[in-house]
Order: C-alpha cells, then structure tokens, then sequence
C-alpha cells in the first residue's frame, strides 16, 4: 500500500475544508445545509502520522478547547476545472485519512474562515496510507475515531449530504484543483475535545473495490496524533483565546458532554414535566376545546386562546406542555451576534422533547418564515407534538405533509433575519393574543388553541368530561324532538331527568 509522503505534502497547494456533510453531526448542530460551503486550511498545518510515528499537535498556550475531527482526504490526481459529477471521481487519485484539528478559543476572530482557528502548524495531520481511488466505490468508505482507546466516531459515505463527487465539481467550478490538493470532506458526530497528553486515532477503510471484484480490509491504517501543551504566550498585538459555555457546548458535542449544567430550558422542562401525567393527558384529549374553552370562561379565564392561527393537521387533537420561543424585531447589528450559528431558534428546536409543544412569538407578523422544513422535520423527530408560530412558515409545502402539526399565521417564502431575531428561549411570551408560559399545558383541535394554567387541568379535565357528558343527553333529547328551552343549559325538571339517564347508562 502507498505511503503519504513528505513529497505528497509539498504538492498540496491548496488544502479545502467542508463545514459539515454527514447527517449524524448535521443533527448534532441542528442545522442542514442546502448546499455544501467551505474554509481553506494553509498547506503548513499538514502533517503525517502512523503508529510509529505519530504526528503532534500543540494545543495553544491559554487555550481551553483543542477540537479534533477525524475525516476523510481526497487527494486531486490530475486538474479539475468546470467538471460535472459524472467524470468529477475521475480526478481524484488518493483517499487517506485526516484529524482537522482547530482551537473553538479562536473562533470569533476571523468570522468564520477558521484562519487562526483550525490553521496551525500540524492541524491537519493525514495519514498514514493511500488507498486508491480507482479501487473503491465513494459511497462505501467508512472513518472512525478513537480518542485515548475509545471509538468515539464510526460512520459511512453511505448517505452524505453532498457525496465526494459533487464536493469536487462544485469546487471546480470557480477554482481549478490542482493536482496534490487535499479535500477535507466533513465529519461525523462524536468529535470532541482533546487535552495534552491525549492520543487521536483516525482510520479510513472499505470493503468492496469497483472494479476486480471485492477486497476485503482496505485501510488506511491508523493516524495518530499526540496533543501536547504549548507554552508561547500569545502576543499583545493579535487575537488572544477566549472561549463561552456556548463554545464548549460545541466544542464537546453537548452541553453534559462538557461537563455544563442543563439549559434553562431543559431546566424548566424538567420542573414541569410530571404536571402533565398520563392520566391527565388522556382527560384532556378526550373533549373538546369548546368544552374546555366554556369551563375556563366559568373561572374567568377569557383571554386564553391562542387566535387566527391555521393548522397543517385540523384533524388532530393535540396535549403537551409548552416550551417557548421568542423572535424580536431585526436589528441588523443585533442579528449578527444572534442571528447566526446555533442561535435560540436551533438552541430551542433542539431541545424541544418528546410530547412537547414549542410556541414562538413572532408578534403577528407574517412577512418572513419562523420555521422552515429542516427545523420542522427535527423538531418531529425529536418527538415534538407541535409547532405553534403567530408568524410565518417556509417550505410550506415540506411542512404542511408532516405528520406533526404546526400552527401558523400564513405561509411566506423569506429566510430568517428579513423580520425577527431569535433571542430566547423558555421564558413567558405572547402568541396570537395571549400569555404563554413554559409547563403551560397547550390543547389545539379543529376548533382552536387554548392555554391551560397547570395548576387548574385536573379540576378543568373532569368538569369539562362532565359537562360533555351532559351535552350527549342534550343532543339525545333534541333528536327526539324536544324544545331546547330550558333543556339547554338543564334546568332542575330536565337536570332530574339526566340523572335518571345516567342512572340507565351506568346499568346497561
């Protein structure tokens, strides 16, 4: 098997990163991209290693998180320029494996081209052998990582986002690739934070080739990588570390993965999740939202509905407790520092759990989308039982063929930062005229949206199935051609009268 070589290093003039591309961390960031967008690493962060010769890496003096990611490299076998799919595979010679590594601390500096965060010497280790382009099927290639002895990443080209083929020609449309250069093509979930005196391990292997039949056990062989302290301080004059728990949370994976405490809205989900038991959910979805609105006005609760709203399942009688998130209007410096990155919008989507109802508050205004398909289809597989926004809706028609509802004002195509910012979750909002509180319990059917005060669903459930009982006599009797007077509401002759019925239906 071919070797990564000094020689193969000093050909790569350029070295291309893609952001992200495997599904696994697309959901671990809670963002989807449509199409696939890239950073450039300098060809002096290359290095080689194997297990016995491992490469090192130094984690910056006063840096907290040394990311590792362990990927996949192709590397360009002849000049690639305007090509299509089709023949793009053709130009790649060499697969290998890579660690692209980076500082999360310097981030922020350089707005997004990860210059002085994922550039360092000895950053992009690959390694330590080639396998063949021509001998493997691109869809079939399998990266794992391991991080002191444990797997910590195991995932496949199988369903990428945007497969190797389409990486190159989309590339090659307003660069040329020449030959040495190296693509880096994204990494899986699972990649995490390594400290000094850590080892990395990044392997590529297959099993089938396309053409002489199969080949079991091609491999890359491992790539290791020791991390080591640096002990430089950085200078006055440039960017120095500086890392936030939101960065850690990154960083790490989750926010229990960087040893953080929960969200407030995790926080807050937890406190109110045993207000809504089985029991009650099973009351609650067994009358109407009619029934339950008249038993809320006898409280005097009157400004309880959450109104001119329209729902992609009218068919569907939905429970669950709320979380909540709130949109303000675009400012377009304030956009910048929260609009971008995993803002509240993702942060809430991505917490959102099983059974749960997030309820946005986009102040009724209906010219730009506040959910979207992506967001939308994780919030469904998260298990949310619905979306309630008093704004807009993008990729209506995606949305709309769910099976989770979502409650919206109207459908509009404009992408978030045209109207609102997302600026927090798990706080008390206002939807569609009324106050939503997080651990309010939300009960949506064809008739419409109620918020319920906990504190009182229990008593409401039982008056409402009560009263629903009384309005089947009712209807009985008005099938049998009775006057409604006096009948509806039950005055004491009629009152009598149920209660025989009921006596009857207890017996029969």
């Amino acid at each position: 098997m071919e070797q990564v070589t000094d020689h193969i290093l000093a050909a790569a003039r350029k070295v291309i990163a893609v952001h992200i591309n495997y599904p696994s961390r697309a959901a671990q960031r809670g963002r989807t991209p449509e199409q696939p967008s890239y950073f450039l690493k300098p060809s002096s962060s290359l290095a080689i290693g194997s297990a016995e010769a491992p490469s090192t890496v130094e984690r910056p003096a006063g840096c907290e998180l040394l990311g590792f990611e362990g990927e996949i490299a192709l590397i360009i076998g002849k000049p690639a320029r305007r090509v299509g799919i089709a023949d793009a595979w053709s130009h790649v010679e060499w697969v290998t494996a890579s660690n692209d590594l980076g500082v999360y601390d310097l981030r922020y500096a350089d707005k997004g081209s990860n210059l002085r965060s994922k550039g360092g010497d000895a950053f992009t280790p690959v390694g330590p052998g080639l396998i063949a382009a021509d001998a493997v099927d691109p869809a079939e290639l399998r990266v794992r990582t391991w991080h002191n002895g444990s797997l910590v990443q195991d995932d496949t080209t199988e369903d990428l986002l945007f497969p190797f083929a389409r990486l190159v020609a989309d590339l090659s449309q307003l660069l040329t690739l020449e030959e040495g250069d190296i693509i880096l093509t994204g990494t899986p979930a699972g990649a995490s934070v390594a400290k000094p005196g850590d080892v990395v391990e990044v392997e590529v292997s297959t099993s089938t080739t396309t053409a002489g039949g199969t080949a079991a056990g091609l491999t890359t062989g491992r790539l290791v990588t020791r991390v080591e302290e640096g002990t430089t301080p950085f200078a006055d004059f440039g960017a120095r570390p500086k890392t936030d728990d939101l960065q850690r949370e990154e960083a790490y994976g989750s926010r229990e993965a960087a040893g953080l405490s929960a969200q407030p809205a995790e926080a807050a989900a937890a406190a109110v999740g045993p207000v809504l038991s089985p029991g009650l959910k099973a009351k609650l979805e067994s009358v109407c939202t009619a029934t339950l609105s008249s038993q809320l006005r006898k409280r005097g609760l009157n400004n309880v509905s959450i109104d001119g709203l329209t729902s992609t399942r009218p068919e569907k009688r939905i429970v669950g407790l709320a979380r909540t998130l709130r949109y303000v209007p675009n400012r377009e410096d304030l956009f910048k520092t929260h609009g971008g990155g995993f803002n509240a919008q993702k942060k809430a989507i991505d917490s959102v759990n099983e059974g749960e109802i997030l309820v946005m508050e986009a102040r009724g205004e209906k010219g730009t989308g506040t959910i979207g398909d992506i967001l939308a289809l994780r919030a469904q597989v998260r298990g949310a039982a619905a979306i309630i926004t008093d704004g807009g809706v993008r990729d209506f028609s995606a949305v709309a063929a769910m099976d989770m509802p979502t409650y919206y004002a109207n459908p509009h195509p404009a992408v978030l930062g045209r109207r609102h910012i997302p600026w927090d979750t798990d706080i008390t909002i206002a939807c569609g005229g009324t106050t939503v509180q997080p651990g309010d319990i939300i009960v949506a059917d064809s008739d419409g949206i109620l918020v319920i005060p906990p504190a009182l669903a229990e008593e409401l459930a039982d008056d409402s199935i009560a009263q629903e009982r009384e309005e089947v006599f009712i209807a009985e009797m008005v099938q049998q051609g009775h006057s409604v007077d006096g009948l509806y509401p039950l005055n004491a002759e009629w009152r009598g009268k149920y209660a025989q019925w009921e006596a009857g239906k207890a017996n029969d």
